[in-house]
């Protein structure tokens, strides 16, 4: 699989990636809504990466750009930008949700790699370097992601990649353990984290950006499903070490929300057919597990959150059949080699 070749903008969303001009190397896309708390720590820590000041700006990472897309803050967002002005702002209407946010930063973006990260990060000054080299050399990679660590107990992890059960349900590896070092080597994994993860323009170009419509949540996964599908690799980067606040910009009933309805649909868009039929009873036993659950909680608002998210999901997955048709048609491993990944 051969690879190809400052200031405020407002955007559009064209249905397509424009082939990038001259640029920079790399682009690095921070989506925030009302995150102006969040983002100078996040942003002094892109000034530390190593290699000094980019052409863009002073202050930002040798050689690469940074896109903050402002999801229609209300807060001081814009103050805050004004001290950083090697980062360009995109400024949307309003909250288009994490998807849209990103695809727009990708569209407006010029580098060949398209590093995603939270607002509510702190990346180590080798950061950025290492994703990078994790995606030099081999064609088949399409992806990077980070060690992602807690921001408030900088022991602990919160991920090191993606894992993806044939049940839908998607998980972190590694997720709350002690930072022994017991994650410390380079290896495949399912798919990246999109709060600290680098991805090859080739990558959207083949296979597309994020599904506008899951808003936010689970739509890394329904990439990384995708990218699976068409033959694309994601490894993790070790030396890639970021800190996160987890759910500092979003959680509780919206989260569960998008989560339950998301989960659905990705099985909906993406599982192969004989996939399917091989464990469509553990499907349906986890999505009745997840159901019932949220019964028994239902005086939580998150409980019923979740609820509301598998009837839609369930009662919409209809809505997904031209793009299932369109994803599998251009499957690229068979389904065993998707099954075997799939933990």
């Amino acid at each position: 699989m051969e690879q190809p070749a400052g200031g405020v903008a407002r955007v559009t969303h064209g249905p397509g990636l424009r082939e990038p001009r001259e640029g920079p190397p790399a682009s690095i896309i921070i989506p925030t809504w009302n995150g102006a708390q969040h983002l100078p720590a996040c942003l002094d820590a892109l000034r530390a990466q190593r290699g000094g000041a980019a052409r863009g700006g002073e202050g930002a990472p040798s050689g690469h750009e940074v896109i903050v897309v402002d999801n229609g803050s209300t807060d001081d967002t814009a103050e805050v930008l004004a001290r950083y002005p090697e980062a360009r702002a995109l400024v949307l209407p309003r909250n288009l949700g994490f998807a849209r946010a990103v695809n727009a930063g990708i569209r407006a973006a010029r580098g060949d790699v398209l590093v995603l990260l939270n607002n509510d990060t702190e990346a180590e000054p080798g950061w950025l370097a290492a994703l990078l080299a994790a995606l030099d050399g081999d064609p088949t990679i399409g992806a990077a992601t980070s060690k992602v660590r807690l921001f408030d107990r900088r022991d602990r992890l919160h991920t090191t990649g993606d894992v993806v059960a044939a049940t839908g349900m998607a998980g972190n590896r590694g997720v709350w353990e002690v930072d022994r070092g017991q994650h410390d080597t380079a290896r495949d994994v399912f798919g990246a984290s999109a709060a600290a993860a680098a991805y090859k323009r080739a990558l959207f170009e083949d296979i597309g950006l994020f599904e506008a419509a899951f808003v936010s949540y689970y739509e890394d996964v329904d990439l990384a499903v995708r990218a699976r599908l068409a033959g694309w690799r994601t490894v993790y980067a070790p030396e890639a070490v970021v800190y996160h606040k987890l759910s500092a910009s979003g959680a509780g009933p919206y989260a569960s929300y998008f989560v339950a309805r998301n989960r659905v649909w990705t099985i909906a868009r993406c599982w192969p057919a004989a996939l399917l039929r091989r464990h469509a009873v553990a499907i349906v036993r986890t999505q009745a597990r997840l159901a019932i659950d949220a019964l028994q909680s239902w005086r939580g608002t998150a409980a019923r959150a979740t609820l509301r998210g598998l009837v839609a999901g369930w009662l919409t997955w209809p809505r997904w059949l031209a793009a299932r048709r369109r994803i599998l048609g251009a499957q690229r491993v068979d389904d065993a080699q998707l099954e075997a990944w799939l933990a």
